[in-house]
């Protein structure tokens, strides 16, 4: 395949306006803090100045849905709570991305009972673990170098027309 039929099928000014798309993404993330029990305590330390998140792009942790790209979930998340997170989540402007922070928020972890969510994952698209309980600051960072990663591998147009998940919350 010669460069004349390389441009052509890619392009060069997509590709170059692609690449300082994703530049600006992994550098400009607007985190939403979903604290629900002990490990948001940890992703409170995460922004102060001993550990900068704010040095990573994430500067300031937003409150509001519809000012954030991505959400993190910290805490034990029961099947009560569930509906509020996929809710805020579909609040969330595209593209969006997540970040399960703990063992109870990826797994259930030691909470093995009916009324708590076994994984995020059951209900939302995570795109980050970060294991720990609770995880400590520098997992959090380096779950956020992570994800920094994988939108800078990202497309402008991979966003387009993409269908919304329907997963079912029941308990079954």
């Amino acid at each position: 395949m010669g460069l004349e039929a390389k441009l052509a099928s890619d392009g060069f000014l997509t590709t170059k306006l692609d690449a300082v798309i994703a530049w600006c993404r992994k550098n400009s993330l607007w985190p939403m803090p979903m604290g629900i029990s002990c490990c948001a305590i940890e992703m409170m330390s995460a922004v102060d100045p001993k550990y900068d998140m704010s040095r990573f792009g994430s500067e300031v942790m937003r409150f509001t849905p519809r000012q954030c790209d991505l959400i993190i979930v910290a805490g034990t998340v029961t099947y009560k709570m569930a509906h509020v997170v996929r809710r805020i989540y579909d609040q969330m402007p595209s593209p969006k991305w997540v970040i399960a922070m703990g063992a109870c928020t990826s797994s259930g972890g030691m909470y093995r009972s009916y009324p708590v969510v076994q994984g995020i994952d059951q209900f939302l698209p995570v795109d980050v673990y970060t294991a720990g309980c609770p995880p400590r600051p520098e997992n959090l960072l380096n779950a956020l170098l992570e994800l920094q990663k994988k939108i800078e591998g990202t497309r402008a147009r991979d966003f387009q027309n993409k269908p919304l998940l329907d997963l079912n919350l029941s308990k079954n």
